[in-house]
């Protein structure tokens, strides 16, 4: 073959305020590299994305291609760039394939599926969470898509039954988040024990609507709180504030600003800079010795990093992922009260060896779902070199 084989890459951002997004692009790109090098073959990455404020923190692709309206109908656009790949790899944004948000954000999650495979371009869904889906035409046309593709990667074992539910004939197989791959520097530990609390923004302010639309038990606020003041009280830690989302102007979203208000009320905090990129928020992580995150890639960050973490669920995203790795110690979205998250989570905390040790024996579960996920995509490049010659 004289030619790279020409990769799209869709719902990933270069740039995205939500640092999570990031860490599945880097992570994505990561794995299809060392795909491509099992085949023996070279990549041009191609982006599809929405415009997003801010400067880009990853770099490397042959070209970017914004989606609007408009790049979607016109047949000189997101038709006529996706007709030129080899294959389109779809991450969803991680968790958008499902028909729990407005319409219209599912009518381009779903639409750039259609079109692909109207283009006949090999479509595989990468690791993401699939659903939930409840009402028609939403499911129906989420299972023709998935029977459609080449291949969809479910994230944890939730989404994989569910898809195989939707689209018993789909090609479904189970992974895991491709974010466990994202590349960072290990920090040094010590002295002194340092406890991060990975705060969201999105939750402190009741959810987008203010009205806790996501069903928590917990009342997260108060959680936060009581949290911060029950390890401030212990006198020999640092507290600090991790933020993951950096949506500036965006006050349902922004975990700055939560961080400044909680700085304000508790003196005593240390708020963490404001990263450049998801690997720089993952190299913080990894010097932590304690985490609490909201933020469920700031705690798959942690895992990976074999930082002892709570992550605290507000979507089955969480149950699901963490569930799949054997993993206990979340507080869930629903099943305990503000108290009893409280008590759970300082147990955690002075359980830290039990928790480090219990990760790192899901260490082996994490690397079969990766290379689940990249074995498949080695045998996809080869197959598209030989069709190319």
């Amino acid at each position: 073959m004289t030619r790279p084989l020409r990769i799209g890459l869709i719902w990933h951002s270069d740039n995205n305020a939500n640092l999570g997004v990031g860490a599945l692009t880097v992570g994505n790109m990561a794995l299809l590299a060392e795909a491509a090098a099992r085949a023996g073959v070279e990549l041009a990455l191609e982006l599809f994305k929405f415009r997003d404020a801010g400067a880009p923190y990853v770099t490397g692709f042959a070209a970017i291609h914004p989606i609007t309206t408009r790049t979607m109908v016109s047949p000189r656009g997101f038709l006529a760039a996706v007709r030129r790949l080899d294959a389109l790899f779809d991450i969803g944004g991680g968790d958008s394939f499902t028909d729990i948000y407005p319409d219209q954000r599912f009518a381009f999650i779903l639409g750039s599926k259609l079109f692909a495979l109207l283009a006949g371009t090999p479509l595989i869904l990468s690791p993401q969470t699939i659903g939930p889906f409840s009402r028609q035409p939403h499911t129906a046309l989420a299972a023709l898509a998935m029977t459609r593709a080449r291949a969809v990667f479910a994230r944890d074992p939730m989404s994989f039954e569910a898809a195989r539910a939707m689209a018993p004939r789909a090609d479904v197989r189970q992974a895991v988040d491709v974010a466990f791959a994202l590349p960072y520097a290990p920090a040094s530990r010590g002295p002194g024990l340092r406890v991060g609390i990975n705060v969201s923004g999105l939750l402190y302010a009741g959810g987008h609507t203010g009205r806790n639309e996501f069903g928590l038990e917990v009342d997260y606020r108060d959680y936060t709180h009581r949290l911060i003041e029950a390890l401030l009280a212990r006198g020999d830690l640092k507290v600090e504030l991790v933020k993951h989302v950096f949506a500036h102007g965006t006050s349902s979203e922004d975990d700055p600003a939560v961080a400044r208000s909680l700085v304000a009320r508790y003196p005593a905090l240390v708020e963490a800079p404001d990263f450049a990129s998801p690997s720089d928020a993952k190299s913080y992580i990894s010097g932590l010795d304690f985490l609490v995150g909201a933020r469920m890639h700031a705690t798959i960050a942690a895992f990976s990093a074999g930082v002892p973490v709570v992550p605290v669920s507000y979507s089955r995203k969480f149950e699901g992922l963490f569930g799949g790795l054997g993993y206990r110690w979340l507080v869930p979205a629903k099943g305990m009260s503000t108290e009893e998250a409280l008590a759970f989570t300082l147990d955690a905390f002075d359980r830290r060896a039990e928790i480090a040790a219990a990760i790192a024996a899901s260490t082996g579960r994490v690397r079969e779902g990766l290379d689940t996920y990249v074995a498949f995509v080695a045998d996809e490049f080869r197959a598209l070199a030989g069709a190319a010659r």
